[in-house]
């Protein structure tokens, strides 16, 4: 591998243009993943790219080899926008793959979606107990709502204080759980990138589709990338080590909700559980943004952390 590519690259970078994009450019390695670029994909990626590239090329001036995470809300367009990264970093010469951090759950997502759901009820339950408002009748009353699969609604909970306490409790131990190493393998991951950064010519890398039997490993090729491009949610985790350039795309739980509706991720984007998720994966992407190299806002504007920060406050 040429060690210097990326350092060339980024010379010509005022003479870069964006290269055409068609629908046949590699997407990410998830099984079954929709990604559908659009125009407002492309701008970012043309805003992003000229940012990207001098940071790429001074993290890889030992190795010759540097890892980018595009992290951001579930839908916001994170494969979209690292494939054309990838995309664009080819056209400039230099070698790229789309690893998505979505092949790396420690359960499947119909068991990862129950564990969830168990953690919230749980420690919903729990907390009723330790704050003394378990009754039987509450209890039958909140089976009822499990069955109606709205018990994690904030308006079931209006003159229910035993509701309030159950929805407040779950809510915390569905924190607890929600983008920690209980819930997604950092361990596997960390070492995929530990390996690539030391100049792995070949890995073996995880595909995980919906069902159990639908887990495997593939051999890929890296010995000419240059640039590992990681798409996921929990890319700027403190949990995640060893990337050099985390690039958040902002969004708010309302805005990633929308997106997943028009995907068809699943059969209940709008229920009350789902927001609850969502809102708690943004705290996760608040708390890790300072750590962003670069962000960029919904409208596909550059921020800094405290523009971003005084964004997100307005829109919370």
């Amino acid at each position: 591998m040429d060690h210097n590519v990326l350092k060339r690259v980024c010379e010509a970078l005022p003479r870069w243009t964006p290269p055409a994009v068609d629908g046949d450019i590699p997407h990410g390695d998830m099984p079954g993943d929709k990604v559908e670029i659009n125009e407002g994909h492309i701008a970012k990626a043309n805003v992003i790219f000229p940012l990207l590239l001098p940071l790429a090329a001074r993290a890889a001036e030992e190795t010759g080899r540097a890892v980018v995470a595009v992290c951001g809300g579930s839908g916001v367009g994170k494969s979209e926008t690292a494939s054309l990264l990838s995309h664009y970093l080819r056209c400039a010469g230099v070698g790229a793959y789309t690893l998505s951090g979505d092949n790396y759950p420690r359960r499947i997502p119909q068991y990862n979606d129950a564990e969830r759901l168990r953690i919230f009820r749980t420690g919903g339950m729990r907390g009723m107990l330790d704050a003394g408002v378990y009754t039987a009748d509450a209890g039958a009353e909140l089976r009822r709502l499990w069955a109606e699969e709205t018990d994690a609604a904030p308006g079931e909970a209006a003159g229910r204080e035993w509701l309030r306490v159950y929805q407040a409790a779950g809510r915390q131990a569905l924190a607890g759980y929600l983008g920690t190493d209980r819930e997604q393998d950092y361990d596997e991951l960390n070492a995929i990138i530990a390996r690539f950064r030391a100049g792995a010519d070949r890995l073996w890398l995880k595909r995980m589709g919906r069902t159990e039997d639908e887990r495997w490993y593939e051999e890929v090729d890296l010995s000419q990338t240059s640039v590992l491009v990681i798409e996921w949610t929990h890319g700027n985790s403190d949990l995640l080590r060893g990337v050099d350039v985390p690039i958040l795309l902002n969004s708010t739980p309302e805005e990633t909700r929308a997106h997943r509706r028009a995907r068809a991720r699943d059969g209940k984007t709008d229920s009350a559980f789902t927001t609850m998720v969502l809102e708690i994966e943004q705290q996760e992407l608040d708390s890790c943004a300072h750590k962003a190299k670069i962000m960029i806002s919904k409208s596909g504007e550059v921020l800094d952390y405290a523009q971003y920060r005084a964004l997100m406050d307005k829109e919370g």
